[in-house]
């Protein structure tokens, strides 16, 4: 694929979605033990064979919220995106964007109220665990004033809890660098500047233009072997199940075509065909129809096998060709909103004229 091609992939890629970054931030109330926290002589404690590892300050469900919502919003990003320049940021198609900013924005919502509590409730918190510790340390080490000590110094003050929680989002577009502004360098050092920024520049949209072409047929393999992997588990719940075709199971198929739908932004549509075909054939029946009818759950078998194998065997392929009309179908796109735009503006200007003249 030559420059202008690469800068095409690149062009469309950037319509084609966003970069997104998620981040969940919370205190995670734990402190690294010392030897002399558990009454140990540090000149004999050696880093090599021994680890003390974290004391928890809270008891584990009392961050329980945060850590359900961390863990789901990571969830949410991860199964919607297809990770960019060796899962530096994540790419999110355009037709799944709305609907991840809903999700996204409920949890963020669920974090401030979590949040809230937590801090209303903080200095109480803080004293049952501090209580806790007390009865505990007793039990644990031959000096317990000297591990509550520690506790109780490792717990933030009330005023400074609060920026220790962050729940935020960015969106990113994809773009290569460009030549960097030299107006704060010294002018004695801008020539050396210059040709280094230049060269890191230039090595930087090499890698990524190239990294785009992997990026894009990493996306077609990911999704034609995550199709090859539902219908084996579709195959193996219904092998090991009481009741053999289950409707959850039926159901499931049907989310991950919709799905498949959402993040084809390459236009994969073999790999989409072949799941239009399989919906059309086998998902017009009820799981209580397919049980009932064993030729028809033996079809239903043979069917997702045959999927899984076809699934697999394309995303074993060579996606270049696919990449390549990528690309070119993102310049026609380009080419025919430019045509449509310069036609709108040419009927408005012939509307100007026209009103001039009346006037």
């Amino acid at each position: 694929m030559n420059t202008e091609n690469h800068q095409q992939l690149l062009d469309v890629l950037t319509r084609e979605g966003v970069l997104i970054h998620a981040t969940v931030r919370y205190w995670r109330a734990t402190k690294k033990l010392k030897p002399e926290d558990l009454g140990l002589d540090p000149d004999k404690v050696t880093d090599r064979l021994i680890s003390l590892g974290h004391k928890k300050l809270l008891p584990k469900e009392a961050l329980e919220p945060f850590a359900l919502i961390e863990s789901r919003t990571h969830a949410l990003v991860e199964a919607s995106t297809f990770p960019f320049l060796k899962g530096l940021s994540r790419f999110l198609p355009n037709a799944k964007l709305q609907e991840v900013l809903d999700r996204i924005n409920q949890l963020a919502g669920e974090f401030a109220q979590a949040k809230a509590q937590f801090l209303a409730a903080y200095r109480e918190t803080r004293e049952k665990a501090l209580e806790e510790w007390r009865r505990t340390a007793v039990k644990l080490v031959p000096d317990p004033d000297r591990l509550i000590a520690s506790i109780e110094a490792a717990f933030p003050d009330p005023g400074r809890m609060e920026r220790a929680f962050e729940f935020g989002t960015q969106l990113y577009q994809i773009r290569a660098p460009e030549s960097l502004d030299l107006q704060l360098v010294q002018a004695s050092d801008q020539q050396a500047v210059l040709a280094a920024r230049q060269q890191a520049a230039q090595q930087a949209e090499e890698r990524i233009h190239l990294e785009a072409e992997r990026f894009v047929s990493d996306c077609v393999a990911t999704l034609r072997q995550e199709t090859a992997q539902l219908c084996e588990e579709m195959l193996e719940s219904m092998r090991s199940g009481k009741t053999g075709v289950h409707q959850r199971t039926l159901n499931r198929l049907t989310k991950f075509i919709e799905e498949f739908r959402k993040l084809n932004f390459v236009g994969d549509r073999q790999m989409e065909a072949e799941l239009e075909r399989v919906r059309q054939e086998f998902l017009s029946r009820t799981a209580e129809e397919y049980r009932d009818n064993s030729v028809a759950s033996q079809r239903l078998r043979e069917g997702l096998q045959g999927l899984a194998n076809v699934a697999r065997d394309l995303a074993r392929q060579d996606a270049a060709e696919l990449v390549e009309q990528f690309g070119q179908m993102g310049h026609r796109r380009l080419h025919l909103a430019a045509k449509e735009r310069n036609h709108r503006a040419g009927k408005q200007a012939a509307v100007s004229v026209q009103e001039s003249a009346l006037q």
